[in-house]
């Protein structure tokens, strides 16, 4: 049945069967047709209600972007706004533009979302096509995910986690392990906000028992078989047996968690049937995937988000453009107009989050005050087109709260710069991480307060 042509079915039907009910998830054909397809017209709440306290996202756009109108002429705090910027023009006070930084031990190509968030080499380890590192968000996550039900949330416009240098995820554990990313606002919603049933509790303290058990006897087992090995097995059992304890550590955070209920978010307004792959929806799915992680940060439901709006070698733009294409423009200057369209339609989708931050309350302060965001690519198309992990397009906003300070362009030579490893530990450092490298980083970045 095509449930666009009926009314919508009601949000509190329920599966009945002797003596036995059980409660539907929110389902497409829940939502009113009003919802399909057309402008969000959800708002911003007027005060958080969440205690102020510092979070992070990160927001990727892959393929670079037209570099020659992303740069503004000059530096420093009375910088004129470049011709792509000036769609956040609003927004100036609130962010520091950052040009010149890159990753040096990066190759490029379209490993950008791989990378982006890690620094790290890809192929530093002899034998071996790709090794990836922890990322910033979740070394941020070790230190503040246990206060929230969800350590950190991974969101893209591809679910799971892709493949080995097209990563659907910006995100990836200790051992370099990639987390899969949500790419359905309805899931993730869910996820997030619908309330479990007791049927469903009951089978989730099960089956959580049942992980937990066979996780302990195959540490045994490991233990045991690790007198047996080499040093090179050894390393290797060493980093499945970590893989195994940070499942683990998840497990129980489940347990820890199930009874206490999620927080009641009304879905008015939330264009939860939108999806990424359909140009015509592009605009929403993005409008909807940031007003969620607003309700996220608002909840207190986790403090940690990152979002790749696309990926790498792929994706549309806003408008439904092919993104990809048109980052392989040559200097072209039609498609170079075209490709500066696409990064205006993305900093629109920007704009428009950072005035949710901005527009509600937070003890006193805006919520923006208190939430770092990170905003660029892993990769620069560059004046002809070739892409380079070079001269990167970044914006940080936000985070004043922290110490951050704003209003500027931090202009650095894309020849003899910091490692963009520095930014990374500059926010790590701002949310309560402690520690004096992150990746290949000489220090933090000077400029941002």
């Amino acid at each position: 049945m095509n449930f666009l042509s009926h009314s919508p079915i009601s949000r509190r039907t329920a599966l009945r069967g002797l003596g036995v009910t059980l409660s539907l998830p929110l389902l497409e054909a829940m939502l009113p047709r009003s919802l399909h397809a057309a402008p969000s017209t959800y708002r911003p709440l007027v005060k958080s209600g969440a205690a102020p306290t510092p979070r992070a996202i990160f927001c990727y756009v892959p393929n670079g972007v037209n570099i020659l109108e992303w740069v503004p002429e000059a530096e420093g705090k009375d910088y004129a706004l470049s011709p792509t910027l000036a769609v956040l023009q609003e927004h100036r006070a609130d962010f520091s533009l950052l040009t010149g930084l890159g990753h040096p031990r990066c190759t490029g190509g379209h490993s950008g979302g791989d990378t982006w968030l890690t620094g790290a080499d890809l192929r530093a380890v002899p034998g071996k096509e790709y090794t990836n590192t922890i990322s910033v968000d979740q070394l941020i996550a070790e230190k503040i995910g246990a206060q929230t039900r969800f350590p950190s949330i991974e969101i893209g416009d591809q679910s799971g986690t892709g493949t080995a240098l097209h990563s659907h995820t910006l995100a990836f554990d200790r051992n370099g392990t990639p987390l899969p990313a949500e790419n359905s606002p309805q899931r993730l919603f869910e996820r997030l906000f619908v309330p479990d049933d007791a049927a469903s509790r009951d089978a989730a303290l099960k089956r959580y028992a049942e992980k937990r058990s066979i996780l302990d006897d195959v540490l045994g087992e490991a233990r045991s078989l690790e007198k047996q090995l080499g040093r090179a097995d050894q390393t290797k059992l060493a980093e499945y047996l970590s893989s195994v304890r940070e499942t683990e550590l998840r497990v129980q955070r489940q347990v820890e968690w199930v009874d206490v209920p999620k927080p009641q978010v009304d879905a008015k307004g939330l264009q939860l049937n939108s999806k990424p792959g359909d140009a015509h929806d592009r605009p929403m799915w993005l409008d909807v995937m940031l007003e969620i992680s607003y309700l996220a940060f608002v909840t207190d439901a986790t403090r940690v988000i990152t979002f790749e709006w696309a990926r790498e070698a792929g994706g549309y733009g806003v408008g439904g453009e092919n993104h990809h294409e048109l980052s392989h423009h040559g200097g072209d200057a039609g498609m170079l107009k075209k490709l500066a369209a696409v990064d205006r339609g993305y900093l629109e989708r920007l704009s428009r989050f950072l005035t949710f931050l901005k527009s509600t309350d937070e003890g006193g302060r805006p919520m923006l005050d208190h939430t770092l965001l990170v905003y660029g690519s892993g990769m620069n198309s560059g004046p002809r087109g070739e892409h380079s992990p070079k001269n990167l397009p970044l914006l940080v906003a936000g985070g004043s709260a922290c110490g951050l300070k704003h209003g500027q362009h931090l202009a650095h030579d894309p020849e003899k710069h910091p490692p963009l490893a520095n930014l990374l530990l500059s926010v790590a450092s701002k949310m309560g991480v402690e520690t004096e490298k992150f990746a290949d980083s000489t220090g933090t970045l000077s400029g941002l307060g």
